[in-house]
């Protein structure tokens, strides 16, 4: 009867193996059996892209999981893009594919996996790994620190100011006859005790 809702179920299946970029378009179109000219149409589209999927790995082997299924996949097209296995995050590793179904095969039979996490992973999840911290990071003026690379190799100073940009620091050496600034790396200093 016109004006009663009704529910349609449509089950689209597509093969797997698409490709990025390849697009699947469907055209749904309903009328009543009473009236032909009582009609409405729908269409729906969708375009295959990659996925970012996580693997769950024994603690300490991310590395070697890491490893196993980019030599494993190689040789298959799958279309693996990236693998990311970040020091933060122990027993997972990201991975962006194309046909995750041919993913879930190579995992298989990768040794130290524990499957995969269901769903796909949202690249702002993961996007916070890829950016690097900043050498100086932790380090605050008045901060005490043991110099372990450069000339002054060994000698502990307090530090007077910070260039995170640059990612240098300015200490003042503690056992100098005169006080003078000295800008070394970020990498270069140890901190040993905080400034209170």
């Amino acid at each position: 009867m016109p004006g009663e809702e009704k529910s349609l179920t449509l089950k689209i299946t597509s093969p797997t193996g698409a490709r990025f970029g390849d697009k699947i378009t469907v055209l749904v179109s309903a009328n009543l059996s009473d009236d032909p000219s009582v009609n409405d149409t729908l269409t729906l589209q969708a375009t295959a892209r990659q996925s970012i999927m996580a693997i769950k790995t024994s603690i300490g082997h991310e590395k070697t999981v890491a490893d196993s299924v980019a030599s494993r996949a190689k040789p298959k097209p799958i279309g693996v893009f990236a693998i990311l296995s970040p020091a933060t995050i122990r027993g997972y590793v990201f991975v962006e594919a194309m046909n995750t179904d041919a993913l879930r095969d190579v995992v298989k039979g990768v040794r130290r996996t524990r499957g995969m996490v269901k769903g796909e992973t949202t690249f702002a999840e993961i996007e916070h790994f890829l950016t690097p911290k900043p050498i100086v990071s932790g380090i605050v003026e008045g901060d005490i620190v043991e110099l372990i690379a450069g000339p002054f190799k060994g000698e502990k100073a307090r530090v007077q100011q910070i260039d995170e940009s640059k990612e240098q620091i300015t200490v003042e050496l503690f056992e100098a006859m005169v006080p003078i600034p000295v800008t070394i790396r970020g990498d270069h200093v140890r901190v040993l005790e905080k400034e209170k």
